[in-house]
């Protein structure tokens, strides 16, 4: 039996993990977060992975306040890019896998076609310089780990952009949102489904592409989930970047190819429209 280790276990894509991990029950998990594990302490990190007999690490932390991560850099940087390095150390040490969940910040957004995982990475944000150090770290300590780059992720757990909206929805009258901003939202169970499938298929090391399928604006994406939801009331309108400044540049473009997990792992990966109404069902059960 396998030991698996799930940092960031109170994430989204964390909690996630451990709601599919009960689909799984041929490994043995180990499911932690800031009080279990310092991923930021190298050598509790591989004491932990050393005594528990860790097999696979899969990292759902993360530092992902984008815009804080400005005034942020240190923090940032040892929770993004060198606590990668120690998990990596520690599944090395064990002959062990890293799977390392990264980011499309590492892109500038200036491309106009979907990006593949060869193309050059140009972060142009605190946030996307440490996920693109991240990832260098766990392959130089850690030859066999998988990275995983997704983008704009949510889910029924935490705080994100489809809880955002839908409370924004039923309190204002009028809301602006950004149509110039061009990607996939990730479902983070669907996300989760994709780590399983490749830990069951057996980890080829490298760097992957991971998000629904489809293209949409942040506007587009509101609307959807408006439309979803039900909520009427409230008049959407578009707004450009330079409308809404931010502390952190956001890619302009950022839609990820995901022919190289599809191919590797036989994943089918479900319309970013059909996922959002499976999550909102969820929540909506839930309120």
């Amino acid at each position: 039996m396998k030991n698996i280790l799930v940092t960031g276990a109170n994430g989204q894509l964390g909690n996630e993990m451990r709601i599919l991990s009960e689909s799984y029950p041929q490994y043995r998990y180990f499911f932690t977060d800031v009080a279990e594990l310092d991923i930021c302490n190298e050598q509790a990190v591989m004491n932990y992975a050393m005594s528990n007999n860790i097999d696979i690490i899969v990292n759902c932390a993360a530092y992902t306040a984008v815009d804080k991560a400005e005034d942020n850099v240190e923090l940032c940087k040892m929770l993004n890019q060198q606590a990668p390095g120690f998990l990596a150390k520690a599944a090395k040490a064990r002959n062990g896998y890293l799977i390392q969940v990264s980011t499309d910040y590492v892109f500038d957004g200036t491309a106009h076609i979907p990006y593949r995982e060869d193309e050059e990475t140009c972060p142009n944000s605190v946030y996307g310089v440490t996920k693109l150090g991240g990832e260098q770290e766990a392959f130089k300590y850690c030859p066999e780990t998988m990275v995983i780059r997704t983008a704009w992720l949510y889910s029924s757990f935490g705080n994100n952009f489809v809880k955002t909206m839908m409370r924004l929805g039923r309190e204002r009258d009028t809301l602006g949102v950004i149509f110039d901003q061009i990607g996939t939202p990730t479902y983070a169970r669907d996300l989760a489904v994709a780590i399983f499938t490749a830990i069951n298929k057996g980890i080829v090391p490298g760097v992957y592409h991971f998000s629904n399928e489809g293209v949409c604006s942040w506007y587009d994406f509101t609307k959807a989930i408006h439309a979803i939801a039900g909520i009427q009331g409230c008049n959407v309108k578009p707004l450009h970047t330079e409308d809404y400044p931010t502390k952190a540049t956001r890619p302009h473009y950022s839609v990820l190819d995901k022919t190289k997990i599809k191919e590797t792992y036989g994943i089918e990966i479900p319309y970013w429209m059909d996922s959002l109404k499976e999550c909102m069902e969820i929540l909506n059960t839930s309120l």
